[in-house]
């Protein structure tokens, strides 16, 4: 009878013992490669087509602008390029950068963040646009959040918000920073809002 209590008080021991044991830290899965349809479109992985020489001449110029931290120099430059766009409420270039500035949006830093995000293109006409970022390249139909794979719409996020996405998904075009620059180099736009909101 001592034996059988011996082993019975034993057995509610190690009972005991195993059910206090410490949870684990870690969990290990073993994932597979996420389907097709997870990835980005074949095309878009590929990247965007090279710039030809004269647009690449004039991101050359804009990243020599953007060193001389000059908004008189980049307001010049765009005055020189026939149909250039900065604002949709008429006024010059150099008058609403230096707006802008002043309420803290720096254009001068924004084109710099620009010129290091990737570009896309788009064709209107016969011409290529190089359009940055690349989403802004895109029509408000494939620009919808549920087209978009994972990380285009992470980046979609993140460059626009909360807000700009809402726009999107009520039917407009990109609502943030973008710039494009034709391919026979002409800077075509640089603007911060859409025309509605000017």
């Amino acid at each position: 009878m001592i034996l059988a209590s011996t082993v019975l008080v034993l057995e509610l021991a190690l009972l005991v013992a195993c059910e206090r044991e410490a949870p684990r830290d870690t969990v290990r899965l073993q994932v597979e490669e996420a389907p097709d349809y997870m990835n980005p479109d074949a095309e878009r992985d590929a990247g965007a087509p090279s710039l030809s020489e004269e647009a690449a001449a004039t991101v050359g110029t804009l990243q020599t602008i953007i060193e001389s931290n000059s908004i008189y120099r980049l307001a010049r430059f765009a005055d020189s390029q026939p149909g250039f766009i900065s604002n949709f409420a008429g006024a010059s270039h150099r008058e609403h950068w230096d707006l802008l500035r002043r309420t803290g949006f720096d254009p001068i830093l924004r084109l710099e963040d620009l010129l290091e995000k990737p570009y896309g293109t788009r064709s209107v006409g016969e011409e290529t646009w190089y359009v940055w970022p690349d989403l802004a390249a895109l029509d408000s139909s494939e620009l919808q959040p549920e087209r978009l794979n994972f990380r285009q719409r992470a980046r979609l996020e993140d460059l626009v918000g909360d807000a700009g996405v809402e726009k999107i998904r009520n039917g407009s075009g990109y609502p943030g920073v973008r710039m494009a620059i034709a391919s026979d180099g002409r800077w075509l736009y640089y603007v911060h809002e859409t025309q509605s909101e000017e």
